[in-house]
């Protein structure tokens, strides 16, 4: 069985920062990509950032500049680092991971960007 645990989010100023966590576990063979989706109230679910086994990363264009997604391969864990956080960042962030044995979405943390 495979479990995702995110941990990270949380409340945060305009301008401020948050590094969002997502370390897998279990038995997860061959992690092809992780990533990470966001989705806010009323909206559908989205793409933040993704990162695959050789350090190639894409990103939303409403947030490039501001995140950095990375991973630790020994650890099978991704980071999101978020600054310059806006109140349009509030949403519940996921973590996706696609592994040659099927995909797994964590359970979602809640990011607030408020004054």
């Amino acid at each position: 069985q495979v479990q995702l645990v995110e941990s990270g989010g949380g409340l945060v100023q305009p301008g401020g920062s948050l590094r969002l966590s997502c370390a897998a576990s279990g038995s997860i063979f061959s992690i092809i990509f992780m990533g990470w989706y966001r989705q806010a109230p009323g909206k559908q679910r989205e793409l933040v950032a993704t990162i695959t086994s050789g350090d190639s990363t894409t990103y939303a264009d409403s947030v490039k500049g501001r995140f950095t997604i990375s991973r630790d391969n020994a650890k099978n864990t991704v980071y999101l680092q978020m600054n310059s956080l806006k109140p349009e960042d509030t949403a519940v962030y996921y973590c996706h991971v696609v592994a040659a044995l099927g995909n797994y979405w964590g359970q979602g943390t809640q990011v607030t960007v408020s004054s």
